[in-house]
């Protein structure tokens, strides 16, 4: 693959960094917010656009699919054009979508500006190019902790504002606060950045495209519609196929294609798809507790194991968790920089199967609430940090945006796969009223420690430091950090493992293993 790069300190450009931190996370913040902020005021817009539950939850899906599928076309963009020309056009979308949103008279004008808002799912993948582009390199590890933070605790304002905007407001402020913060990330970028002179010169790959687009799709659909049709259903089953088979056929396609949208040798690299799989059951947990949580809380105390709490209540019980996001982000990063992501992504990962194994042992007090969302927090901000360095200290700086990009979409597909199944696991057991039974909550917070663990193996499966130093210098990462102190976690057997010789070696490295 060609590669035209010009360092950024030849070219005598001044950055400054706090100010392009601040524009990125305010942008990172104002989509992580839009994905989560409409879910609890579900029911109040239905009322008031006098739309049926099934068709209201179209402004959730179209987000999820327009996110899913443009998320890697824009992120390769960047790479090709130039990451803040995206950026810019990404967050104007983004501004577009919400103005139409705040001033929809109609559920079908929601939806598509929903849809048009999704299509700002590449702003983290772009933000972490840049930041990997801009910034010094000792200063990018604990940056990108913060805007993967960033992207956590969004989610978890969104939930906890969306009450009180809706009971003192109206649901149409849910849209019109956010898009003061994408404006000034959208002015910020504008006239506060510069272009990054890192660029993959080529052609978008619209076959590759088109296939992971109808693969995405399919599967999204399947499984965020899956509740409604039910699993065994024609349509349900149909799409699910059609959506693995789609994604065989996109690998397959990948591995021939002269300039693909997706690099498959890159998708090989053990300091990659270890993360991805990370990333794809760490997005399952984390919607799982912002489901479960607001849900119990809100349960009549009446029913002996409800708190009866309102939702504005609900939400703010969420706020200990952000919180912790913020706090452990930059700390990730700062770990990060001492051993290299393993150490962060493998605590992350352990403190979220704590998280929840605390509640499935016993959730009648507020005090294991609390604690359980103080250890999400925790390890959500350790692990969504160390993720997204991993990934850039595993492949080249032009390829950070498509990288980058694919980690999104896996955690993105978790979270859809989460929300499923922690709403199947907790109707599947109700109380002649219809609620949620004890032993409902207990199976969903169980359901939810396992998947953990499951994190907990994937994290274990990431390479020593020493080995990912090598494989990095083989595939032609230029900008690594000296190699971090050796903390000897447990590793995973791996029979086979690509040598970073069969990807691209240009380098000489060195045969210790």
């Amino acid at each position: 693959m060609t590669r035209t790069i010009e360092p950024p300190v030849a070219t005598g450009r001044h950055v400054n960094s706090t100010l392009l931190v601040v524009y990125l996370s305010l942008g990172g913040l104002a989509f992580a917010v839009l994905q989560s902020l409409v879910a609890p005021a579900m029911s109040t817009i239905a009322r008031d656009l006098n739309a049926s539950t099934a068709d209201i939850s179209w402004i959730l899906t179209a987000y999820l699919l327009s996110a899913s599928v443009l998320t890697p076309i824009l992120g390769r963009l960047g790479d090709m054009v130039g990451k803040r020309r995206v950026l810019i056009a990404v967050l104007a979308v983004l501004a577009a979508g919400t103005l139409l949103a705040a001033l929809a008279p109609n559920l079908a004008v929601l939806i598509v500006a929903r849809a048009l808002q999704g299509a700002a799912g590449a702003i983290l993948p772009l933000s972490i190019g840049i930041v990997r582009d801009e910034l010094p390199r000792e200063k990018v590890a604990v940056t990108v902790g913060l805007l993967s933070a960033i992207f956590g605790v969004g989610a978890g304002v969104g939930i906890v504002g969306a009450g009180p905007i809706v009971e003192h407001l109206s649901w149409h402020w849910l849209f019109w606060l956010p898009l003061v913060l994408v404006i000034v990330a959208l002015l910020g970028a504008v006239f506060g950045m510069q272009e990054s002179p890192v660029r993959t010169p080529g052609r978008l790959d619209m076959l590759g495209a088109s296939i992971l687009s109808v693969s995405l799709v399919s599967l999204l659909l399947a499984i965020s519609k899956g509740q409604a049709w039910g699993w065994s259903d024609p349509k349900t089953v149909g799409l699910l196929a059609l959506g693995v088979v789609a994604l065989v056929v996109f690998v397959l396609v990948e591995r021939r294609v002269k300039e693909p949208l997706v690099d498959m040798r890159l998708m090989s690299i053990r300091g990659v798809w270890a993360t991805d799989l990370v990333a794809l059951i760490l997005g399952f947990a984390m919607f799982g507790t912002f489901l479960l949580v607001p849900t119990l809380l809100q349960l009549p105390a009446a029913t002996g194991y409800g708190f009866g709490k309102s939702v504005s209540e609900s939400g703010l019980f969420l706020l200990p968790t952000v919180l912790m996001m913020v706090v452990f982000g930059p700390i990730a990063g700062l770990l990060n920089r001492r051993f290299g992501p393993k150490v962060p992504l493998f605590l992350g990962a352990v403190a979220v199967v704590a998280a929840f194994t605390l509640p499935a042992v016993a959730h009648g007090a507020v005090w294991q609430v609390l604690a359980s969302g103080l250890l999400t927090g925790a390890g959500i901000g350790l692990s969504f940090a160390a993720m997204s360095n991993a990934i850039i200290e595993s492949v080249p700086a032009e390829q950070t945006g498509e990288a980058s990009s694919v980690n999104t979409i896996a955690r993105t597909i978790g979270s859809s796969v989460g929300t499923a199944v922690v709403a199947a696991v907790i109707t599947s057991k109700s109380t002649p009223q219809g609620l949620p039974t004890d032993a409902a909550f207990t199976a969903g917070f169980w359901a939810c420690a396992g998947v953990a663990v499951l994190a907990v193996l994937a994290s274990l499966a990431l390479p020593s430091a020493h080995r990912r130093h090598e494989q990095a210098v083989a595939v032609g990462v230029e900008d690594l950090p000296p190699e971090p102190a050796e903390l000897h976690l447990p590793h995973l057997p791996h029979h086979h493992d690509t040598q970073p010789a069969e990807l691209d070696a240009p380098h000489s490295h060195s045969t210790r293993g």
